[in-house]
């Protein structure tokens, strides 16, 4: 089973840079979006319906802003788009699909980094999230949560973390918040299975000549429930053609029914 998640940082702008043709040769199970920043009437034909997928939106009350997106293979038993905190319900940042054996989720945690008020409202997501994902623990269905989490975990998943230490994405409670997910809820960062190297980045900035120097962030992630940890068999980050400021992490898992 492949799983691909990639914030696009806009559909239309994806669309344009060769998202799709690249999408439909990956033979993935699940392709989930982050930052689809587009009204359902507004997205290319593409996007709205992928040929031999059967697609779901969370889309954002205010236009060309924030919204998650997931095209699965199969029909999901259930669909939730419900986030479940108030403040960020019309933000579009959380989409699951239950199976079975299985549930998906893309989300889009917000940055924090344009005000005080918005931290603050990250760390509101960051409490909710942790309880949510502490019951997930107690339902018999393994979880795959991707998407764009707006933090760094450690100092190996950023270039320049010294300068770094007091930005949001690299704050100390939002790492407090992923080694309390990773330790004492018992999640696993996929990608880390299988590859422990230094300078794998999902997202550079867009100055600076970022992405040319790999001068980037690790933020985009496939957190895992502990039952799939031995499942996982690949990781690869593709940088080859540039869609968006940030790039898919593709993960293999050794699992043929959910």
């Amino acid at each position: 089973m492949k799983v691909i998640t990639c914030n696009v940082n806009g559909i239309r702008s994806a669309t344009t840079k060769g998202l799709w043709p690249w999408l439909s040769e990956q033979g993935a199970d699940f392709i989930c979006l982050q930052e689809v920043r587009a009204k359902l009437e507004h997205l290319p034909a593409n996007a709205a319906e992928m040929s031999g997928y059967h697609s779901y939106f969370n889309l954002a009350a205010k236009p060309g802003y924030s919204g998650v997106a997931l095209y699965a293979k199969r029909q999901p038993d259930h669909v939730t788009c419900a986030l479940g905190l108030p403040i960020l319900e019309d933000e579009g940042r959380y989409l699951q699909l239950d199976y079975a054996k299985l549930s998906v989720i893309s989300a889009y945690f917000p940055s924090g980094s344009s005000n005080p008020a918005r931290q603050s409202i990250k760390y509101d997501l960051l409490d909710h999230m942790a309880l949510k994902l502490e019951q997930f623990r107690k339902v018999k269905r393994e979880f795959i949560l991707t998407g764009d989490l707006n933090i760094a975990h450690k100092e190996i998943d950023l270039k320049n973390w010294r300068g770094n230490k007091k930005n949001s994405g690299f704050l100390p409670l939002e790492r407090a918040w992923m080694d309390m997910l990773l330790d004492r809820l018992g999640y696993v960062d996929a990608f880390r299975v299988v590859n422990q190297s230094p300078d794998q980045y999902t997202w550079w900035s867009n100055r600076g000549a970022a992405y040319e120097k790999n001068v980037g962030w690790r933020i985009d992630y496939q957190i895992v429930s502990p039952g799939l940890k031995h499942l996982v068999r690949k990781a690869s980050i593709y940088q080859e053609t540039r869609f968006s400021d940030h790039a898919p992490l593709s993960i293999n898992y050794d699992l043929k029914s959910y």
